[in-house]
C-alpha cells in the first residue's frame, strides 16, 4: 500500500466507526460492543500509521481533489498532506487514542450501556477530527477539522452533562477557544486575499521564493497564532483547561496528550515556514510561551485536586513547546510535543487509576498508596520522572532540547523563566508523588491496583517513555538541539533540587509547608485565586457582555418590536375602518359601481 492509501485508511477507519455508532442505535446501545468497534477502528488506524511512518518516502506526499469551483481553477481543494511531521503526529494521536479507549472499558465499567455507546461514538469522531487536522493539506480544510476537534472536546468534557460543573466546564472550553478561533478564521481569509490560495504547499513555495506579499503578513500570522493560543491554552486563554478536568479522566488524558491542546502547537509547527517570515510574531510566541510555562507552574503548586495539578502541568509544558517554536527551535518544540504526549497520557491514566481506587481527587485524602497499588505507583513515578526531566527518560532529552533552543535563539529572559519552571515542575509533581503514594496518612477505603484492561495501557506508556529515553541515550541524544554543555547539567540540577525540596517538605517534614505559604503569602494567595484571571473574565462577562446583551434586548423589545407593533396596530385600525363599508347587500355594491363609473366618465370628459 502506498503512503496516500495508508493515510486515508488511518483517517477513514475512526470515521466509519463513528458513522456506524451514530446511525445504528442498537449498536450504540450495546455499550461494550460499541467500545469494541471503536477500539478495533482506532487500532487499525494505529497500524496504518505505524506502517506509514516506516514506509514514508523522504519527500512529502500530497493528494488533492477539487472542492470549491471558481473561474480559473478551484478556489479550494480537499486532500491530504503527508510528511514526517504529519506521520509522527499520526502515530501519537492513534496510539494515545487506542490506549485511552482500551483503558476506558475498565474506568467506565459502571456506566449504562447507552452512555458508554455515546462515549465511544464521541471518541471515534474525536480521533477522526484530530487525524483529519493532522493530514489537512490546506488552511480551510484544517479549520473545519479544527472546529470539529473543539466540538468533540465540548461533548466529552460535558459527557456527564447532568453534573452542573461538567456542563459549565464544557461551555467554558467551547467559548474560550472560540475567542482564539475567531482570530484564526480572520487570519486565513486575509492570507487567502494576499496569496490567492489556502494550500500549504503553494504557500510554502511562495515563502521559499520570497514571492509571498509581506504587507500585513505579521498581523495575519498573529491572528493565526491566536487560534493556537486558544487550543493550546496559552496565556491569557489558558483558563479553560483546568476546568476541563470535570470530564472523565480518560478524556483528560486524550485532550492533554494528543488531541485538543496538541492542535495549537501542531498548527504553528505545520505552517512554520510562514512564521519564519515574521520574526516579531515568533518572538512574541516565545515570550508568551515562557510566561505561560512559569505562570501555570506557579498555579500547580497550590492545587489539591490531582487532575488539576496535571492540568496546570500541561499548560506549563505547552508553554515550553511554544517557547521553543518562538525561539526558532521548531524541531525541539515538536520533539517535546511527542515525548510529552506519552508521559502526560501515562500520568493522567495513572491519576485515573488512583481516583478509580479511592473515589476522590483530593490528594490530601490519599496516602501510602504504593503499598496497595504498587503497579500504579511505579508507572506514575516513571511519568513524573519524565515530566521532571530526569535522565534517561524521554522528557530529559526533549526538555533539554527546548532549553538549548531558547538559549541559542537569544531569548535570555524566557530561558531563565523556563529554568525556574523546571525546578517548580519537579517540586509540585513530587509533592503529588510523596503525598499520594508515600504520605504518612493512609488513604480512605480499600484501594487496590486496577484490572489488566486499565493497567495494560499504563505499562505500555511507561515502557515507551523509558524505552525511548534509553534509545536516545544510547544514540547520544541525536535529537537534542545544539547548545552549551552546561544546559543539561543546569536542568538536571534544578530538577533534582525540586525533588529534594519536595521530599524535605512533604515526606521528611523538615520544611514546613505552612511556613512556606506564610513566607510567600502574596504569591500564595494570588495563586489560590488563579491570579484573579477567572474573576476578571467573569466580571467582563457579567458586566460587559451581559450588560450589552440586556441593552440589545431592550432595543429589540421596545424599539424594533415597538415599531413593528405600532405599524400592525395602525394596519388593524385602518382595516377595521375600511371593514365598515362592507354592508353585504348587493344593491349597495351596485350603487358603488355606478358612482365609480360616473366619476370615471366625468374625469375622462374634463381631461
Amino acid at each position: 500500500m502506498n503512503a496516500g492509501t495508508l493515510a486515508l485508511a488511518a483517517l477513514g477507519l475512526p470515521f466509519c466507526s463513528f458513522v456506524l455508532l451514530a446511525v445504528v442505535p442498537p449498536l450504540r446501545r450495546a455499550g461494550r460492543v460499541a467500545g469494541a468497534l471503536s477500539i478495533a477502528a482506532i487500532g487499525g488506524s494505529l497500524l496504518a500509521s505505524l506502517v506509514l511512518g516506516r514506509t514514508l518516502p523522504r519527500e512529502s506526499v500530497e493528494l488533492t481533489w477539487p472542492w470549491l469551483p471558481a473561474e480559473g481553477g478551484p478556489m479550494a481543494t480537499v486532500g491530504i498532506l503527508v510528511d514526517h511531521l504529519a506521520a509522527s503526529m499520526l502515530v501519537l494521536v492513534a496510539l494515545v487514542s487506542f490506549l485511552v479507549q482500551l483503558y476506558s472499558l475498565g474506568y467506565l465499567e459502571h456506566e449504562t450501556p447507552p452512555a458508554l455507546g455515546r462515549y465511544y461514538a464521541y471518541h471515534s469522531l474525536f480521533a477522526f477530527s484530530m487525524l483529519g487536522l493532522v493530514l489537512a493539506s490546506n488552511f480551510l480544510q484544517m479549520f473545519i477539522f479544527w472546529e470539529l476537534v473543539g466540538l468533540c472536546s465540548y461533548l466529552l468534557i460535558g459527557f456527564w452533562y447532568t453534573k452542573p460543573e461538567a456542563a459549565r466546564a464544557a461551555v467554558k472550553a467551547f467559548w474560550v477557544t472560540k475567542a482564539g478561533d475567531l482570530g484564526f478564521i480572520i487570519g486565513i481569509v486575509l492570507l487567502w486575499g494576499q496569496a490567492g490560495t489556502f494550500q500549504f504547499s503553494g504557500l510554502f513555495q511562495m515563502a521559499a521564493d520570497r514571492t509571498l506579499p509581506t504587507a500585513g503578513l505579521a498581523l495575519i500570522m498573529f491572528l493565526i497564532y491566536l487560534g493556537a493560543v486558544g487550543k493550546s491554552a496559552q496565556f491569557p486563554l489558558h483558563v479553560w483547561l483546568p476546568d476541563a478536568m470535570e470530564g472523565p479522566t480518560p478524556v483528560s488524558a486524550l485532550i492533554h496528550a494528543a488531541t485538543m491542546v496538541a492542535a495549537g502547537v501542531y498548527l504553528v509547527s505545520r505552517v512554520y515556514p510562514l512564521f519564519l517570515l515574521t520574526p516579531d510574531v515568533l518572538a512574541l510566541i516565545g515570550w508568551v510561551g515562557a510566561f505561560t510555562a512559569l505562570l501555570a507552574a506557579t498555579l500547580g503548586l497550590v492545587q489539591a485536586d490531582i487532575k488539576r495539578v496535571l492540568a496546570y502541568s500541561t499548560v506549563s509544558q505547552l508553554g515550553f513547546m511554544m517557547a521553543a517554536l518562538g525561539a526558532g527551535a521548531a524541531a525541539a518544540g515538536f520533539f517535546h510535543l511527542l515525548t510529552h504526549g506519552l508521559f502526560k497520557a501515562l500520568l493522567f491514566l495513572g491519576a485515573g487509576a488512583v481516583i478509580h481506587a479511592v473515589g476522590t481527587n483530593d490528594i490530601w485524602k490519599m496516602g501510602r498508596l504504593y503499598r496497595a497499588m504498587p503497579q500504579t505507583a511505579i508507572v506514575f513515578l516513571v511519568g513524573t520522572l519524565a515530566l521532571a526531566g530526569i535522565w534517561p527518560f524521554a522528557g530529559f532529552f526533549s526538555k533539554d532540547a527546548v532549553l538549548a533552543g531558547v538559549w541559542e535563539g537569544g531569548l535570555t529572559t524566557p530561558f531563565l523563566m523556563l529554568a525556574l519552571t523546571v525546578f517548580l515542575t519537579a517540586f509540585y509533581m513530587f509533592r503529588v508523588v510523596f503525598v499520594v503514594f508515600f504520605g504518612n496518612r493512609p488513604a480512605e477505603g480499600h484501594p487496590h491496583d486496577v484490572p489488566l484492561v486499565m493497567s495494560g495501557p499504563l505499562w505500555i506508556l511507561a515502557i515507551l517513555t523509558l524505552g525511548w529515553g534509553i534509545s536516545l541515550a544510547a544514540s547520544g541524544g541525536e535529537e537534542k538541539a545544539h547548545g552549551p554543555e552546561w544546559i543539561p547539567w543546569l536542568a538536571s540540577g534544578l530538577a533534582v533540587a525540586g525533588i529534594v525540596f519536595a521530599w524535605l517538605t512533604y515526606q521528611k517534614r523538615a520544611v514546613s509547608a505552612d511556613a512556606l505559604a506564610r513566607t510567600f503569602r502574596p504569591l500564595y494567595v494570588a495563586a489560590l485565586s488563579k491570579f484573579w484571571l477567572d474573576d476578571l473574565y467573569g466580571g467582563i462577562y457579567r458586566g460587559l457582555l451581559l450588560g450589552f446583551s440586556r441593552l440589545v434586548g431592550w432595543v429589540d423589545r421596545y424599539l424594533v418590536d415597538g415599531l413593528v407593533n405600532l405599524a400592525s396596530a395602525w394596519t388593524l385600525r385602518w382595516g377595521d375602518g375600511l371593514r365598515r363599508i362592507q354592508t353585504g347587500r348587493a344593491q349597495d355594491y351596485l350603487y358603488g359601481v355606478a358612482f365609480g363609473l360616473l366619476l370615471v366618465i366625468v374625469w375622462s370628459y374634463w381631461r
